[in-house]
């Protein structure tokens, strides 16, 4: 409906400036994802809560598996993958002296961008557990990135805590 004037009730008081504000939210957004070059590498480093178990299945021989939930910081202090979520699903195996780890660990943004990896390595003599993930894809952002990400982990503290340090080497379609 229009009136005689030619100007149409209630858009220019309500709609307008909701209108506005849903296209400089689309801007910023886009602009976002613009900001990530098609390749390139990310610092992050992150800290997790362990939750695992294990079994002893012989003699000085022990296996088991687990998850760690936590949050990755960008180093930069902004960018791509600060403040995000990350969620790991790990085994283990624990012979001897050598301890070894595998598992899957998805790495985001706050606005729901995912990277899948999947890991492999092992622990050192120093008590780090340090390996290579492999960049198996992602969504938003991250769609068909490809690349690996380098870690290595050590516990803290006496409540199952874990500090991290990754570096991803990646590329972009």
């Amino acid at each position: 409906m229009r009136y005689a004037d030619g100007s149409f009730p209630l858009i220019s008081k309500k709609i307008v400036p909701a209108l506005a504000i849903a296209a400089l939210a689309s801007i910023a957004c886009s602009a976002l994802a613009d900001d990530l070059p098609k390749s390139g590498s990310i610092s992050i480093h992150s800290g997790y809560h362990v939750n695992g178990e294990s079994i002893n299945v012989a003699e000085k021989i022990a296996q088991g598996h687990g998850k760690n939930l936590g949050i990755s910081f960008n180093d930069k202090g902004s960018g791509p993958l600060h403040l995000g979520p990350t969620d790991c699903f790990y085994t283990f195996s624990a012979a001897v002296e050598a301890v070894k780890v595998k598992g899957y660990c998805t790495f985001g943004d706050p606005d729901g961008d995912r990277i899948f990896t999947d890991f492999k390595g092992a622990y050192d003599s120093e008590g780090y557990v340090q390996g290579m993930r492999d960049v198996d894809g992602g969504t938003g952002k991250y769609s068909g990135i490809k690349g690996s990400m380098t870690f290595k982990c050590k516990q803290m503290g006496g409540n199952s805590e874990l500090a991290c340090t990754q570096t991803l080497t990646y590329r972009l379609p």
